[in-house]
């Protein structure tokens, strides 16, 4: 396939309209892009006097320019080559919309090899529709998988994080598998669903996610398949989800979770080509948590790759910048991983404390590393007492070292207690956080933690009030960042619709608007992005209404008619006039 090149930048007057030139609000009429830069913002005719002649007019039509925006929690490249070899069944209305899917596929590939399947619904939560809301209410069993393929193993996966969750299998998977009569109902946590005749029906219930599952007896199924992210299918589904991300509007992201070495090469090879239409920032972790293979590494070799992280830094490339290292200490919140020393319940009802997946030694070495050769640290941080650990390790490294503050970031930051928010800023913290998490695992925390714990649940306003620079991203979903800054405001849960918003969590729009924007910018401290200031990168999308302004309601249904990165044109819908 091909794909736009960096070439093709052009001048252009966009008037007739609102431009945005930063979350105040305050709009302008019109903008010049000259050079790849903004050149002037204001009134038709201020702008039309500084372009002089011989420059493209193009009417906005009433239509409104804004910065674009910046996703700085994306795993852009991980979501984008899981999914790419997958059988879509996320639309699917019934079993035999699925098995259609499947048989088509099966009609592709050879005999024997695996076909493996999207889940049914919306990733990642499935709670606005999933496998629920299928015709029948249920996956198809074994017997209806096979009807679609006989001769090759199939699976409806799960993805992370939902657990418990469900998949399914047909005849050959099990086989396959080695699951028959004989096998007990339950192994470890997942249970194996059988009939009458004690025969398993291929439904399997329980920790079967495809990542960020500990479970012993699922993951050695998983070695029996194809491998979660398969090389040949990276390149094109990641250009093909920047396409995605151009027509969300969405210019820049920061792709600082779970990303290994070799990825943050790709990703600068892609830029070097000229063919990636998005600017992206990245800092590669010290530890992998989120696969099976992924180990607990020793000091040495924690320290070779900090040495390595500090060799690949680049803070001057345009495209690809690689800027710090990560590192997640524990885990994720459903899969019951997250530290909380007063415990909460795993998935299965138990109480459970976390559990630790870097070393304390570890930790600290990321922390004086980074000190010593001022490289920036991220550390991917959930609940209250992984704070407190954090905010530790910041004091005392601060106090080694003779800083006044550290330059590093939490990611995620969930749950914040009173007074973390004042602490983490005073250290020198910046925070990537997420509407989603409230949408995705609200209900979840209430359940597991109790219902108290919602109060502590993305308190974004105590964060902006202690002067935290907290920047946007979607991580898990929606995939919508319009949907993103809504739910930043209404902080709504589904499934079951209720909301914690309260003193500690609401912001305005213009707050929910400048996380996406101006505060990712600041958070990567990459210049010339974020705003439409004079000067800056002409990185802009133009949308159907202000989204600062227009009916909450109404706002994830913003569309977007254009974007331009550097002032190319990387995404086009053709709804505005063909000139001014």
């Amino acid at each position: 396939m091909s794909h736009v090149t960096h070439a093709g930048q052009s001048d252009v007057i966009y008037m007739n309209g609102e431009v945005l030139v930063d979350s105040r609000g305050e709009a302008a009429e019109a903008i010049l892009i000259r050079g790849g830069r903004v050149a002037a913002v204001g009134s038709n005719a201020e702008v039309l006097s500084a372009a002089g002649t011989g420059v493209e007019r193009q009417s906005l039509d009433g239509a409104t320019v804004i910065p674009g925006l910046v996703d700085t929690h994306p795993h852009l490249m991980h979501f984008s080559a899981m999914r790419a070899p997958l059988v879509d069944i996320t639309q699917a209305r019934d079993h035999a919309d699925i098995v259609a899917a499947i048989r088509k596929k099966a009609g592709e590939v050879p005999a024997g090899e695996w076909i493996l399947t999207t889940p049914v619904g919306e990733y990642h939560y499935f709670h606005r529709r999933s496998w629920r809301d299928l015709a029948e209410g249920a996956l198809p069993d074994r017997y209806v998988l096979d009807r679609a393929a006989a001769d090759h193993p199939v699976l409806i996966q799960a993805v992370a994080p939902v657990l418990p969750n469900v998949v399914a299998m047909n005849s050959a998977a099990l086989a396959r598998c080695g699951i028959d009569a004989s096998t007990p109902d339950r192994v470890n946590n997942v249970w194996i669903e059988k009939d009458a005749d004690g025969v398993p029906t291929g439904i399997l219930r329980g920790s079967v996610t495809s990542y960020y599952n500990q479970d012993p007896f699922f993951n050695s199924l998983r070695e029996q398949m194809p491998e979660l992210i398969q090389r040949e299918y990276v390149v094109d589904a990641l250009l093909q989800a920047v396409q995605g991300y151009n027509a969300m509007g969405i210019t820049t992201v920061y792709e600082g979770h779970a990303i290994e070495i070799g990825q943050i090469e790709l990703y600068r090879a892609l830029g070097a080509q000229g063919v990636l239409n998005l600017r992206v920032q990245t800092a590669p972790e010290i530890q992998g948590t989120a696969l099976p293979a992924d180990r607990p590494k020793s000091a040495e070799e924690v320290r070779a790759l900090l040495e390595t992280a500090l060799a690949m830094r680049t803070l001057d490339d345009d495209w690809v910048r690689v800027d710090g290292v990560t590192a997640c200490t524990y885990g994720t919140c459903y899969s019951g991983n997250v530290l909380s020393h007063d415990g909460y319940l795993d998935p299965y009802g138990n109480l459970t404390h976390g559990h630790r997946a870097i070393s304390e030694e570890n930790m600290r070495l990321a922390f004086d590393f980074c000190a010593e050769h001022g490289l920036r640290l991220n550390v991917v941080s959930i609940t209250p007492d992984e704070h407190d650990e954090n905010i530790a390790l910041a004091e005392e490294t601060i106090r080694k070292h003779g800083l006044d503050r550290l330059d590093a970031v939490i990611q995620h930051a969930e749950m914040t207690r009173p007074g973390q928010s004042k602490r983490l800023a005073e250290l020198g913290f910046d925070l990537t956080v997420s509407s989603s998490f409230t949408f995705g695992k609200g209900d979840m925390i209430a359940e597991r933690f109790g219902p108290e714990a919602l109060k502590l649940l993305n308190t974004f306003h105590t964060h902006l009030d202690a002067g935290l620079s907290a920047a946007g991203g979607m991580d898990w979903g929606p995939t919508n960042p319009f949907e993103q800054m809504q739910l930043a405001v209404t902080h709504q849960m589904f499934p079951s619709g209720r909301t914690n918003a309260g003193p500690a969590q609401v912001i305005s729009r213009a707050e929910a608007f400048h996380m996406w924007t101006g505060a990712g910018a600041k958070v990567l401290r990459w210049d010339g992005i974020g705003t439409l200031t004079p000067g800056n990168h002409a990185d802009l999308a133009i949308v159907d209404r202000n989204p600062i302004t227009c009916d909450i309601d109404a706002l994830p249904a913003t569309r977007v008619l254009r974007t331009h990165i550097a002032g190319r044109l990387v995404h086009d819908n053709g709804a505005l006039p063909a000139h001014a």
